[in-house]
């Protein structure tokens, strides 16, 4: 790891001779934070290919290009730095690019936005219930849609603020969920105790008004409904829930690899410590980093 002591000469740099404000040099030095958690390596001993993995795994999250330039601009500050200071003699930047801003990438809401799309949904009707539960859930966790629809009763700890979920290749993992998408949840069940179930779909937490699982398509059709009774007219799917949560996390301050965690994601950068991460730890950063956390905290 870098010694503390470079970051005091990289901090005092950024303010005096680049005049930076305070908000842009704490964002600088949190990117910075954000490689060395992800890379677990001394910064100036990286090569190219270890800030394209890094970069790459950014763009797997779906995280905006316009996010990924403002961090690459600050690290390529930092590697400049080091340049200045002859502790580096090449700059490991240097052919990295920044990513096109007009290059399509998945959209992202605004937490505005997942706010306006949720609380929009008209709880007078049968289903209003059910909908804001499961969009509350699949913001709160990041889960994909085959993993909502496949959401388990038997799964859910919620005393423990935990559920399971079964992703690609069949692989389970425990993720973190918010007291607030609890709460809506349990409203829910209140309703589906009223549904006629049909057998096999008991321990299924979200069902349709004949109480058989719910398809993908629905939750698209229920997604993109809501969102234009929000007015968004963009492009929105089930799956833009998931790479805002991903965005806002990691805006947030949120470790890189906690993120891949939760999001059930392989990668070639994929290590043993990475697959077996301490669940505390995750729950640490959902309590910490996520949004709905930070707001039902600061409301209380």
């Amino acid at each position: 790891m870098m010694p503390i002591g470079w970051f005091k000469k990289y901090t005092a740099f950024l303010k005096l001779e680049k005049s930076l404000s305070d908000n842009t040099v704490s964002s600088y030095l949190s990117d910075l934070q954000k490689l060395m958690d992800y890379t677990g390596q001394d910064l100036s001993e990286l090569k190219a290919s270890d800030l394209e993995h890094f970069f790459a795994q950014l763009r797997d999250l779906g995280i905006q290009a316009r996010s990924q330039a403002r961090m690459l601009s600050g690290i390529k500050s930092f590697y400049r730095f080091l340049l200045l200071e002859h502790t580096i003699e090449i700059d490991p930047t240097e052919r990295i690019d920044a990513p096109r801003l007009g290059r399509h990438l998945p959209e992202v809401l605004s937490l505005q936005e997942i706010d306006a799309i949720i609380e929009g949904i008209d709880l007078s009707k049968k289903e209003g219930q059910r909908n804001k539960a499961m969009l509350e859930t699949l913001y709160s966790c990041g889960l994909r849609v085959s993993e909502l629809v496949s959401l388990k009763l038997s799964h859910c700890y919620f005393n423990e603020e935990y559920v399971m979920v079964e992703g690609k290749g069949n692989k389970q993992r425990l993720i973190p969920i918010s007291q607030r998408a609890i709460h809506e949840i349990n409203l829910w069940l209140e309703d589906r105790r009223e549904l006629d179930i049909k057998k096999g779909n008991e321990d299924y937490v979200f069902l349709n008004r004949n109480g058989a699982a719910l398809t993908r398509s629905m939750i698209f059709r229920i997604v993109q409904f809501q969102a234009g009774m929000a007015g968004i007219n963009r492009t929105i799917s089930p799956h833009t829930f998931r790479h805002s949560f991903a965005t806002h996390m990691l805006e947030g301050g949120a470790n890189l690899r906690a993120i891949q965690q939760m999001l059930g994601h392989e990668s070639i950068q994929t290590t043993e410590i990475y697959t077996h991460m301490d669940k505390t730890f995750l729950r640490e950063q959902i309590l910490s980093f996520h949004p709905r956390n930070q707001r039902r905290e600061s409301t209380t």
